[in-house]
């Protein structure tokens, strides 16, 4: 898939209910201020890093993919800049960022547990996570015996493994929001989404946000 057929994706109704739904819950629990400086980690063509940017703060995406930094770079504006690195090595200085986020990159990258403490060390008060949910309806269907289409090889994380890493870090206060129960994008799903409660541990997509307790 081509870096502007991923971004298309997000063009198309069920892109966007999915897309609107996880961005969502990332912006409830990233509580930005004005002039926050935040880090995309695994920030991919920038759909999220561009919406975090509308939201009034100054972003750096990171991405290991070339291709898709410069898709990224042409269609985001002047608050928004792009690096090339490795989530597990971030090439930032301690606590250098506000905040920092990372939506479906970690489920991706083989050492996550070493890349959310480099997540941990370059912020300085909160970060939030967008991780696939293994206990969830879409893992049964995309993501059993190795997954397959777009979650092919992906790593789809429990909340008792998430907890395990982060009691190692230096993180408190942390919370689990859930989303995308049924993400089939249908008008049933999207009615049944509004009411059930983000703390229901079913939903495809689970936010972790932790503050920084150094």
């Amino acid at each position: 898939m081509t870096p502007e057929q991923y971004d298309a994706w997000y063009d198309t109704p069920r892109g966007q209910w999915i897309g609107n739904t996880e961005y969502g819950l990332v912006r409830s629990l990233l509580a930005l201020q004005p002039g926050d400086t935040v880090l995309d980690v695994g920030c991919g063509t920038g759909w999220f890093t561009r919406r975090v940017a509308d939201d009034g703060a100054q972003v750096v995406g990171l991405d290991r993919d070339a291709e898709a930094l410069v898709f990224a770079g042409a269609h985001s504006a002047g608050c928004v800049s792009y690096v090339h690195g490795d989530a597990s090595a971030l090439p930032f200085a301690d606590a250098a960022f506000d905040a920092v986020l990372s939506i479906t990159a970690l489920c991706f990258v083989e050492q996550w547990p070493r890349a959310l403490a480099e997540i941990v060390r370059v912020s300085r008060r909160r970060f939030v996570l967008g991780l696939l949910n293994r206990q969830s309806l879409l893992w049964l269907d995309k993501g059993r015996h190795g997954g397959n289409g777009a979650y092919k090889g992906a790593h789809w994380h429990t909340r008792a493994e998430i907890g395990k890493v982060l009691r190692l870090l230096p993180v408190c206060n942390v919370r689990y929001r859930y989303g995308v129960f049924l993400p089939s994008g249908s008008k049933v799903s999207r009615a049944l989404e509004s009411s059930l409660p983000r703390g229901l541990p079913l939903g495809s997509f689970v936010a972790v946000a932790g503050d920084i307790g150094r």
